[in-house]
């Protein structure tokens, strides 16, 4: 069974960096696309990245295009998310999910891990 861990999140004030990392205990790890979704007011999850197989190809939702960058180590069957010049409105819990193609629908992604909650004070 596949497990997604998430890991990295914490408290930081508006401005900070953090890196959040997701790690894959399956073994086809590089055969799948992987992304970053976050709740929003009135919704489970909205995508904020997104990434294929190979890494190549990243993509971002607008409010936070600049500012953060996905990336993977398919040695390591690792995600990672670099987020910087965060805001409060950035606040939230991030997952990761694991899905056959690239997609900006949490319903495309078979995968989830738990979560790894990220805090921008003011």
């Amino acid at each position: 069974q596949v497990r997604l861990v998430e890991s990295g999140g914490g408290l930081v004030q508006a401005g900070a960096s953090l890196r959040l990392s997701c790690t894959d205990s399956g073994q086809t790890f590089n055969q799948h696309a992987m992304a970053w979704f976050r709740p929003a007011p009135g919704k489970e999850r909205v995508w904020v990245s997104a990434i294929d197989r190979s890494g190549q190809l990243t993509y971002y939702a607008d409010e936070v295009k600049g500012r953060f960058t996905v990336s993977r180590d398919n040695s390591k069957n690792t995600l990672y998310l670099q987020m910087t010049s965060l805001k409060p409105e950035d606040t939230g819990i991030y997952f990761c999910g694991r899905g056959p193609m690239v997609s900006v629908s949490s319903i495309h992604y078979g995968a989830w891990g738990q979560g790894t909650q990220v805090t921008v004070s003011t």
